[in-house]
């Protein structure tokens, strides 16, 4: 291998050929995929959302492991590869199997999210950017028909989602397909970027041609109709078979889990151990508030803080504005020091999300960093005042040291890893563990000294292990700790323990407690994921001992690229 500005290369090997064109083949059932690589070619279409589609993928997983079951691996990249893509495309088609795939819908990351997101991240920039828009406006009632006719399916072989969910998608589809929702907003605002905003800057200017406008208004209007129909199928048809239960049971759990996590982890004993983290958490706090005031609680240090105008932003522009300063300096400060960032993937956008839903998300680079990694705020309406100490330890998690150098690195790393691994594999408790890795971290170096964005981290780690006690013990229908009431967990019971462990507010609590419900075994993987990160990290340390460093250590595991937990473990330990 060598090295050049921080990029390591090595010859590509008949592995890394049979992961490309996996990864090719997901590129071609998936437009979408390819629009979030900034891939040209296909910008107008949508994958596949019936149930053929989810057959081609998992015929497309099937036929990969088929491949590399007769390859040998010519180095320990080559290991890796080997051990992700079978740990991950056997747990693919193991999910294809029990058909809960066809009845995926819930209030964040499904399809009937993921058909309108993905104009977020198509480019504006000249004539040729809107018609793509355009077209795949167009096309938004044919991806529709196909997602209705897999939830139809699932629900044919006894398989929906809880009303709750199916209730939740409905509200959301309705404000997309308002006259005033999304979709319509999208063509009344419709313009080029300004000059200097994009490479094609020259193509600039201010207005679209006129047909290209007439164009957009009309198909503006087929994807509202196409909303409006997923509105009526879900309102008549799948509503009235969902089941009035939330909480889905721990063999379908315990599959969620591992997806979610590329580890199998004993259920019982991580949520006493979340149990036990969340105590542990509330104590930190508690010391914390003493800092801020003697004496006082942990409300009655938050409360100072609220009170404290040198920590208060107004409206979206004065947040955006903090979110980009703050995290340009993490990336100067950092850079060369206790991370290697490359030129390349310093530059780092903090942006307003398009959606009023709730919730902040992460968007990674094109493939040649001509649209940067980016950082999205989605402001739930009525909410514009905003507290920096609450907020300081999120920029660092979406941002840097957390996903963006995560993905960023895997991005740039072209030359180390195979596309697969680049770009195709994501799991949640690999990255936002990483993520709330990162944070912590930042207060081991000493970025969150201020006692009141301390109290902001903690509150955040707070309401990660609040979640691991909530998911695991809604979910599984287990015993309540005594410190937090008596019987079994109910989603009542768990809204009331949320309110007391999440600082948000209303809109956001309610969001955050349908989606925990209607995506079981994600949010706790954040928590969980931390874990095994800091466990493999403190192993590694204890091994090395003097010799231990711990920049070295992120540097070869973000190297990796983004893979399951046993399969990290594996690398770092051996």
């Amino acid at each position: 291998m060598t090295l050049e500005p921080n990029r390591l290369t090595r010859p590509a090997s008949a592995i890394d050929a049979a992961a490309n064109a996996y990864t090719e083949r997901l590129l071609e059932l998936d437009p979408g995929f390819a629009t979030e690589l900034g891939r040209p070619g296909h910008e107008t279409e949508y994958r596949d959302l019936s149930p053929a589609g989810l057959a081609a993928s998992a015929d497309a997983a099937l036929h990969a492991l088929s491949e590399l079951a007769g390859l040998e691996p010519m180095d320990d990249v080559d290991a890796l590869t080997l051990h992700a893509m079978r740990e991950r495309l056997g747990l693919a088609l193991e999910l294809h199997k029990s058909g809960w795939p066809l009845a995926e819908l819930n209030n964040i990351a499904s399809p009937a999210q993921e058909i309108r997101a993905i104009f977020d991240l198509m480019p504006t920039a000249t004539v040729p950017h809107w018609e793509h828009i355009s077209g795949r406006l167009a096309n938004v009632p044919d991806a529709v028909a196909g997602y209705i006719s897999s939830l139809r399916e699932g629900a044919a072989r006894g398989m929906v989602a809880a009303q709750r969910q199916v209730a939740t998608v409905i509200e959301q589809c309705e404000r997309h397909a308002a006259a005033d929702g999304f979709f319509a907003t999208l063509a009344a605002d419709a313009a080029l970027d300004p000059p200097g905003l994009s490479p094609d800057a020259g193509d600039a200017g201010t207005s679209l041609p006129a047909g290209l406008t007439a164009a957009l208004a009309a198909n503006v209007e087929l994807a509202r109709a196409g909303y409006g129909s997923l509105v009526e199928f879900l309102r008549t048809e799948l509503l009235p078979q969902a089941p009035a239960k939330d909480a889905v049971g721990a063999a379908r759990y315990a599959l969620a889990s591992r997806e979610f996590l590329g580890s199998a982890v004993d259920l019982e004993e991580t949520y006493a151990w979340g149990v036990a983290e969340l105590d542990r958490i509330i104590a930190e706090q508690e010391a914390v508030a003493a800092q801020i005031e003697p004496g006082a609680s942990i409300a009655e240090a938050k409360a100072l803080l609220n009170a404290d105008p040198a920590r208060q932003l107004h409206g979206t522009a004065a947040l955006t504005e903090w979110m980009q300063s703050l995290s340009n300096a993490a990336v100067a400060d950092l850079a060369g020091t206790h991370f290697e960032i490359p030129e390349i993937m310093r530059t780092l956008e903090c942006k307003i999300a398009p959606t009023q839903d709730g919730g902040i998300y992460y968007t990674g680079p094109s493939e040649d960093f001509s649209r940067p990694g980016r950082m999205w705020w989605s402001v739930p309406e009525g909410e514009d005042t905003f507290t920096t100490w609450a907020e300081t330890t999120t920029v660092y998690h979406e941002g840097v040291p957390g996903h963006h150098l995560q993905v960023a690195t895997a991005t740039y790393q072209s030359g180390l890893l195979n596309n697969w691994r680049r770009n195709a594999c994501w799991v949640s408790g690999h990255g936002e563990g990483w993520a709330l890795y990162a944070e912590r971290l930042m207060d081991d170096l000493g970025y969150l000294a201020d006692p009141g964005d301390k109290l902001g981290m903690l509150d955040g780690q707070r309401m990660r292990a609040a979640r691991v006690v909530f998911d695991i013990g809604v979910h599984l229908e287990l015993q309540i700790p005594a410190q937090w009431g008596s019987g079994t967990w109910t989603p009542e019971a768990g809204y009331h323990f949320l309110a007391k462990n999440l600082d948000i507010s209303a809109g956001q609590l309610d969001f955050e407690f349908n989606r925990y419900l209607g995506w079981p075994g994600q949010a706790p993987s954040y928590k969980i994921g931390q874990r095994l990160w800091e466990d493999i990290r403190d192993a590694r340390a204890a091994r090395d001992g003097a010799a231990f460093s711990l920049r070295d250590f992120h540097t070869q595991a973000l190297n990796l690229g983004s893979v399951g937990l046993d399969t990290l473990k594996t690398a770092l330990l051996g």
